[in-house]
């Protein structure tokens, strides 16, 4: 008969992916939000100077740093999760597809936490008729107007749409940068090679995203819903693209390449840092 399993040997393999995912998370959002904060305001179909111009860079802050850690942690425990379970069966050409499904997994499941988030914090960030209002606040007028589909969780699908591409191509471009390297280091790869790799895969992810970032944004800060189809990914990049070109569909990709190269060296050079830290300490 087999021995029972203790319960530590079933939440230690969580414990690392969850420490490091949360302080990674974290780190990278307060450090770098003043960039987001420009981001949307160049996005918003009010224009950057009537978003709020450099004014109050900081707006929403709070809202991000109190729900950062639990997305994070939650994308980087499924993720890791989805990948030892299918890693051990699956042939090694096709490893990038075990990084594509995981981050996959990963994102959905996170973007429970991130779409309410995103929604109070870029009405904040645009001074959206916040500027004396809580996200709390924000988000309970939303619900009372909208409902919880169309007005919490405004821009769920199209928030999807565009984090699992932009998971799509920078978690697999990492893991395979991060597997160069150790092929030319004896297998071996330092925190600030991984941050490196991270910053190559998090601003090529960012560059390339920017479209699909920017209808997100427009359909999270529409003050309506009542014209659905106006409120869709392909009318929304449409109108754009009629309006500005290819120009107008990549606004923002300047600030967005600037903060996700800068973002990835933060944040997967913390994230290796602190799981491998907590890994050695809970051995």
């Amino acid at each position: 008969m087999e021995s029972p399993v203790k319960p530590q040997a079933i939440s230690r393999p969580f414990m690392a992916p969850l420490l490091a995912g949360a302080i990674a998370g974290i780190s990278v959002d307060v450090t770098l939000y003043p960039m987001d904060t420009l981001k949307t305001r160049l996005q918003s179909e009010q224009g950057f100077q009537k978003a709020g111009g450099f004014r109050g860079v900081y707006r929403g802050l709070l809202t991000v740093a109190s729900t950062s850690m639990p997305t994070t942690a939650l994308f980087f425990v499924s993720y890791e999760t989805t990948k030892k379970i299918l890693q051990p069966r699956v042939d090694p050409q096709y490893t990038p597809f075990v990084h594509m499904l995981a981050a996959s997994v990963g994102e959905v499941l996170a973007c429970v936490i991130r779409v309410p988030t995103e929604i109070a914090k870029q009405r904040k960030q645009t001074y959206v008729g916040s500027q004396t209002r809580s996200s709390i606040r924000i988000l309970v007028e939303a619900y009372k107007a909208e409902g919880l589909r169309r007005g919490v969780y405004r821009g769920f699908l199209s928030t999807v749409a565009r984090d699992l591409p932009f998971s799509f191509i920078e978690l697999p471009v990492w893991e395979m940068l991060k597997t160069f390297v150790r092929h030319h280091n004896d297998g071996q790869i330092t925190s600030l090679q991984s941050a490196m790799c991270g910053s190559i895969a998090g601003g090529f992810a960012g560059v390339v995203t920017t479209p699909l970032d920017l209808a997100k944004t427009r359909i999270m800060l529409a003050s309506d819903y009542a014209v659905t189809r106006k409120l869709r990914i392909r009318p929304v990049l449409t109108s754009i693209y009629l309006e500005a070109g290819v120009r107008g569909l990549f606004a923002g990709a300047t600030p967005r390449l600037t903060a996700f190269m800068l973002g990835g060296f933060v944040f997967f050079g913390v994230y290796d840092d602190v799981k491998s830290f907590v890994e050695k300490w809970g051995r």
